[in-house]
């Protein structure tokens, strides 16, 4: 199923490296019943990024949970030679997974491993990484979606970076309409309307959600920024 036919106009992606993964399962069908559709899932590999974070073990416990309710998972791989996961990522459960442009040699045969594994994929860039070039190779690739990160790789809990807003707006010019901009880090109910204004429908958010003591008031508030 491609990513058209799971965004309902927008949505908010609950980064399950947030968690508390004492309770990651029931954190998870809290969310799944608040009406969320996609969760966004972390793997760091210690060296594209210095966490090692969680990886097919963990999505493997939860996919079905999540499968069962109508959801998706979406696995943004911070890895170097990202393709090699593939196949763990899809017998785990993976929906779609995201590899970084600075950390993949090839794209086209990125996209081509990925539709092998029947995963939908997309491209993520760095703060630092030229938002037009990036978007470009996406659009040669084949890529479903590009990912703006809005914060340095690696670590939640990070402040967004303002001037992000015309790296948003510069990639959604530069891709078809049908391939969504999707942002990570630093989103909460006081930016994520302006994310969306500059042309983002797809947002990762972390401690704004797991960070409050209520999540699915915490996930529907930033819904209603975006209303």
């Amino acid at each position: 199923m491609p990513w058209k036919d799971w965004i309902r106009t927008v949505e908010v992606e609950p980064s399950l490296y947030a968690a508390d993964f004492a309770h990651l399962g029931a954190q998870i069908d809290v969310l799944l019943r608040a009406g969320v559709r996609i969760f966004h899932f972390d793997v760091g590999d210690g060296h594209f990024v210095e966490p090692i974070t969680i990886g097919p073990i963990v999505l493997q416990s939860i996919s079905k949970l999540i499968h069962d309710a109508g959801g998706h998972v979406d696995c943004h791989l911070m890895t170097e030679h990202p393709e090699k996961y593939f196949g763990a990522i899809a017998e785990a459960g993976g929906d779609s997974v995201t590899v970084h442009y600075e950390a993949c040699d090839d794209l086209p045969g990125a996209v081509h491993k990925a539709r092998e594994q029947e995963l939908q994929i997309g491209l993520a860039f760095k703060p630092a990484t030229d938002a037009a070039e990036a978007a470009e190779a996406a659009v040669a690739a084949g890529f479903d979606l590009v990912l703006c990160m809005s914060i340095e790789p690696g670590y939640s809990g990070q402040e967004f970076m303002p001037e992000v807003y015309e790296r948003i707006r510069t990639t959604r010019s530069l891709l078809p309409p049908d391939v969504p901009v999707q942002v990570d880090g630093g989103i909460g109910p006081e930016n994520i309307r302006a994310v969306r204004d500059a042309g983002a429908t797809l947002f990762v958010a972390g401690s704004s959600i797991f960070g409050r003591e209520d999540l699915p008031r915490a996930y529907r508030r930033l819904l209603q920024e975006l209303a």
